[in-house]
């Protein structure tokens, strides 16, 4: 268990330097291939909240949301298929006390997190913006997200103190990164406004790769009689002094997810010229 966890840590590190790139460059190009094929673009903006559930709020979904926002482009392919690219950022947080799980630990952290994501929807009626047959749609969507996080208590990272060992090597635990990937997973409805002014009310949950969005996952690494009085980091491990080295601090078999939610206003721009026939006119 141990050398798997080792490995996957150290795979997500090395990948965060070199994701950002290639990721950007290869979806990038591929949502400029659908917009040249496709009838319509959607440019826009969303405004909602966000959280997260991890070691520190096993379950508890909205609990502790934050602000949130972003923007939005999205290519239709036909009344039921679209292509979007999302980036937004918010704020997760989470405490031990308010989860009800181990709440003894004193655990806290609060973290900016930034997601892009490319998704493909579907829509369960035929609709486009600006349709007056289907003007209102649910739809659902997938796909796959880069996200950047960094938990901190009062202002200090938590990442950079190794809170489980990791900067001490215990049990063969390495830093972990601060980039990551996650399975974006939505539904939502689509509302027609007017004949280019489309809005959307949304929820999305992400599925993370990753049990350190808020820098816990695995056991203590100090014995709690041994940290003196003015070491930061150990007492940002062990904030109530009451814990050995290998005692529970997290369920490293569960790893972490975090959701945005809110409503998205679109504006159409028309990519077919005139000549061309328009098969979402109806």
């Amino acid at each position: 268990m141990l050398l798997e966890e080792t490995i996957q840590t150290e795979y997500f590190k090395r990948m965060g330097d070199y994701i950002r790139k290639p990721f950007f460059v290869v979806f990038l190009a591929f949502f400029s291939s659908l917009a040249a094929e496709s009838q319509d673009m959607e440019v826009g903006f969303n405004v909602g909240g966000s959280y997260y559930l991890g070691d520190l709020n096993p379950g508890m979904h909205f609990l502790n949301s934050r602000f949130a926002y972003g923007a939005v482009a999205r290519v239709t392919l036909d009344t039921r298929w679209a292509v979007k690219i999302n980036a937004s950022r918010g704020t997760i947080m989470g405490s031990a006390s308010s989860s009800g799980f181990l709440p003894e630990r004193g655990l806290t952290f609060t973290s900016d997190l930034t997601d892009v994501s490319g998704t493909v929807e579907f829509n369960f009626m035929p609709y486009f913006t600006g349709s007056r047959m289907n003007p209102i749609s649910p739809y659902i969507y997938t796909g796959i997200s880069v996200f950047f996080f960094s938990p901190v208590n009062n202002g200090i990272s938590l990442r950079t103190m190794g809170t489980e060992g990791q900067n001490v090597g215990f049990q063969g635990r390495t830093p972990y990164g601060s980039v990551s990937v996650s399975i974006p997973m939505g539904l939502g409805v689509k509302i027609s406004l007017a004949k280019r002014l489309g809005m959307q009310v949304y929820w999305e949950i992400h599925k993370c790769f990753n049990d350190y969005l808020d820098d816990v996952s695995t056991t203590y690494y100090l014995d709690y009689r041994n940290i003196p009085a003015g070491d930061q980091a150990g007492i940002t491990s062990d904030p109530t002094l009451n814990h050995e080295p290998g005692m529970q601090r997290g369920n490293p078999s569960n790893k972490d997810w975090f959701s945005f939610y809110g409503v998205a206003f679109t504006y159409k721009f028309r990519l077919l010229s005139s000549k061309k026939c328009r098969d979402l006119d109806h």
